[in-house]
């Protein structure tokens, strides 16, 4: 019997961005990084660079299906996340001097996390949306940045922190989706998802089984 079942590709090497998806009952069936370009444009804004590297992430992907028998003419969910002070992008921290940095311009201000969804449909459509959040860190003092460093968590996260482990401390407002700063907005996800045609509830009654 062939099965049916409508196959979901999380186009992200993001453990974050899987565990949300499977915390709302889906499953994708297959991982598949991209590697796309992430350098900003001359003067691209924050909201700009964070659609356009969604999308790039999601036809990286479709042209990665079409080579693939097996997962063409499956969904491709694809995401990316960029943390902004004004129209300044920060990084993703790879250095101590960049975390510091980073939390040292965070620190007693608001910023911005603007995270961009691309969703590639079956018929090879490719859909985007893009979602704003805005926080403001409490007064961070030099004991505090130098402990959270020693820590190590920042590594690799956009604009040096992670808000779903220590950092969530330094979070005195938030104003948007506390999913999406961690990686993907949630509500926003199974929409573009079920506007679609994906059955994001068909997994809700059944156990999940792990990606492979």
């Amino acid at each position: 019997m062939t099965d049916a079942r409508p196959k979901l590709v999380l186009a992200s090497a993001s453990p974050r961005r899987l565990g949300l998806l499977q915390q709302v009952g889906i499953d994708p069936d297959h991982l598949h990084p991209t590697d796309v370009d992430e350098t900003p444009l001359k003067a691209e804004l924050p909201r700009q660079l964070a659609l356009r590297l969604a999308k790039d992430k999601a036809e990286a992907a479709l042209a990665w299906s079409k080579r693939e028998p097996e997962w063409a003419g499956a969904w491709i969910l694809a995401a990316d996340t960029v943390v902004a002070v004004g129209r300044r992008i920060l990084p993703k921290a790879e250095t101590v001097d960049d975390a510091e940095s980073c939390l040292r311009l965070l620190s007693g201000r608001s910023h911005r996390v603007w995270t961009g969804i691309g969703l590639v449909t079956p018929a090879g459509a490719i859909k985007v949306r893009l979602v704003e959040t805005r926080l403001r860190f409490k007064r961070l003092s030099s004991a505090e940045i130098a402990a959270y460093v020693a820590s190590d968590e920042w590594r690799g996260k956009a604009g040096g922190y992670a808000i779903q482990g220590i950092a969530g401390g330094f979070v005195v407002k938030l104003v948007g989706s506390y999913p999406a700063v961690v990686g993907l907005p949630l509500a926003e996800t199974l929409g573009m998802l079920e506007g679609s045609g994906y059955p994001v509830r068909a997994g809700w009654s059944a156990p999940l089984v792990p990606v492979a």
